[in-house]
């Protein structure tokens, strides 16, 4: 694609590097056919081809975001299936991510759209302020009929139970089972471990028992990726992980940074890139994102013991857009599950998002229910006995959509390997948590 910006706007590190991610794209429509929101809408400005076009637009002229703009650029998941289909190598998550950052620097949003957003960034990524909001959703649950439809949307989304604060929030050491064969950091999340605690248990179950010593290091928080891709410029979260990380391996040295939340692994994995004009920060971000693992990459390097379970259960293997999209991971955790004694299926459309998407089901509640719709149906045309996946946000989303179990990746291979019985799961061949 020929652009045409000029030598003062390429100074600019972030508009060079868009410069750039325009140039690679041709025009050929590849991204059309796997863009959920084109598959639903079949309008090509809803496809990555029609926003990459309204982007270079708007960043080439310097213009102030416009409401056609805004608009498109909202519906957009950053599911980043896009990016798996392009055969030019269109790096899009970093154009659209740019292109929300200018959003909100040029574009005054009508009041209730700026209020719930500054709501999302003040309590989301601080787990004591998200247990508190949970409890309040109670109370409106009580006049929910008379909500704005994005209120709606979160109080559904919100459980009525709220999980205590756990150990695995503190600072510690989980060591390991046996011989140490590894040393590595967790990042325990911020709303993970309050909507699900049991996945960062089953983890530390998981890893230890695998021979990996377990740190939850002091002064590490959210990954920074909710409010980032709303287009806020968050100055603290990913710098205070990567000084947080960089001291403990000072300290004890690591080998690996171990993520569970599959969103957040693609965003602790850009760490490099994100942060790579800082003069401070640049070197130890570009050794964090090279530390970065999902969980499932890691237990695959550890390798799993013997399956203890009782019988081959249908597993369907939702894979999060975060996980194979955004890491390119694919067909390790499906295999690992194979491997635990699980039958594993494959869930059609596999490639769609569910609608989750970091905060998009709560911002496009509409969009977001549709797909979640089709990927339930999808899902249950294949009729599995549980759902597996990477991603927390895809876990809810799912999960309001189906009475089919959905429980995270590692809750399955942490069972299968002598762990508890997943909540989720109790009944099924009689079993009962443990």
């Amino acid at each position: 694609m020929q652009t045409n910006f000029s030598l003062a706007q390429l100074a600019d590190a972030e508009t060079a590097e868009s410069e750039a991610v325009l140039r690679k794209c041709v025009h050929c429509g590849f991204c059309t056919a796997t863009c959920p929101t084109y598959v639903l809408l079949g309008d090509e400005l809803d496809s990555p081809r029609g926003r990459i076009y309204l982007i270079k637009d708007m960043l080439e002229g310097g213009k102030p975001a416009t409401e056609t703009v805004v608009r498109h650029v909202d519906r957009c998941l950053s599911c980043l299936s896009c990016m798996s289909t392009c055969p030019s190598g269109v790096h899009y998550m970093h154009l659209v991510d740019h292109a929300r950052h200018h959003i909100e620097k040029t574009w005054r949003r009508p009041l209730a759209d700026r209020l719930q957003r500054r709501l999302l960034a003040a309590i989301l990524p601080y787990p004591g302020r998200f247990r508190w909001a949970l409890r309040a959703a109670g109370l409106g649950r009580a006049v929910r009929p008379l909500l704005p439809a994005r209120l709606r949307a979160m109080l559904e989304l919100a459980p009525t139970k709220v999980h205590a604060p756990t150990r695995q929030e503190r600072p510690g050491v989980f060591p390991a089972q046996g011989k140490r064969r590894l040393r590595v950091a967790l990042l325990g999340g911020c709303v993970q471990p309050v909507l699900d605690p049991a996945i960062n248990e089953a983890t530390i179950r998981l890893l230890t028992r695998l021979g990996a010593e377990v740190v939850i290091p002091e002064g590490q928080g959210c990954c920074g990726g909710l409010t980032h891709h709303m287009g806020a410029r968050e100055p603290d979260f990913a710098p205070a992980n990567v000084r947080a990380w960089t001291k403990e391996l000072a300290a004890g040295g690591l080998d690996a940074i171990v993520v569970t939340a599959s969103g957040c692994g693609t965003t602790v994995k850009d760490y490099g890139f994100m942060l790579r004009e800082d003069p401070e920060l640049a070197e130890p971000a570009a050794r964090v994102s090279a530390l970065a693992r999902d969980v499932t990459e890691l237990v695959a390097e550890l390798g799993l013991p013997p399956s203890t379970l009782p019988r081959r259960l249908r597993v369907a293997y939702h894979s999060a857009c975060s996980l194979q999209h955004g890491q390119q991971v694919r067909e390790v955790p499906r295999r690992l599950l194979r491997e635990a004694g699980f039958e594993v299926l494959e869930v059609p459309e596999g490639h769609l998002c569910c609608g989750s998407a970091g905060t998009y089901n709560i911002l496009q509640p509409d969009l977001a229910g549709q797909l979640r719709a089709r990927k339930v149906r999808n899902i249950e045309s294949i009729r599995p006995e549980v759902i597996a996946a990477g991603n927390i946000g895809c876990l809810t989303q799912i999960s309001h959509g189906t009475a089919i179990p959905a429980v995270h990746t590692v809750e399955l291979l942490d069972w299968a390997t002598g762990g508890p019985v997943p909540a989720a799961l109790a009944g099924l061949d009689g079993t009962v948590p443990a």
